[in-house]
């Protein structure tokens, strides 16, 4: 499904004519329609707007594969053999060949800025975009993938 279609999709869902839609998101009814018809592609600022407003994670708005994607790096997994393994050779569901492996993370990231610099050549390779698209994507999608929402949920401990 396209971005435009996810938006029709999504309005519809708020049972929202396209003026009412658009004025949320302080843009145009008419380029709202130029979205849904597909004849234009919203921002991606703008669709951290809508995913904001109308409580639509960002993997829905951007087309994510059906098959899925790591949740610690945003990659495509396209082919089961891109999946990592846990410690007894089985795939993981979750989690891609380069984040995980036998079971662990190969990576201890301080942050999500420093897994987009290491992470998004490959993405931007694998998924045939810029590097500066995958920084992209990728700071979009991080906020709401497992990894980082259990780390995010993990108390803080004091100094």
């Amino acid at each position: 499904m396209s971005v435009g279609q996810v938006i029709k999709c999504v309005r519809e869902e708020c049972g929202l004519t396209q003026s009412q839609f658009a004025h949320r998101l302080y843009v145009t009814q008419q380029a709202l329609s130029r979205w849904e018809q597909g004849t234009a592609e919203p921002s991606l600022d703008m669709l951290r707007l809508i995913s904001t407003r109308f409580d639509v994670p960002m993997s829905r708005l951007m087309e994510m594969p059906g098959a899925g994607f790591c949740q610690s790096c945003a990659m495509p997994l396209y082919d089961p053999q891109e999946h990592g393994t846990e410690s007894d050779g089985t795939r993981n569901g979750d989690y891609c060949r380069y984040c995980y492996d036998d079971g662990g993370f190969l990576q201890d990231y301080a942050s999500s800025d420093e897994l987009i610099a290491a992470c998004a050549p490959m993405m931007a390779e694998s998924c045939h975009i810029s590097v500066e698209q995958a920084e992209d994507c990728m700071s979009a999608l991080l906020p709401d993938l497992k990894r980082w929402r259990q780390q995010d949920d993990q108390p803080q401990s004091r100094p």
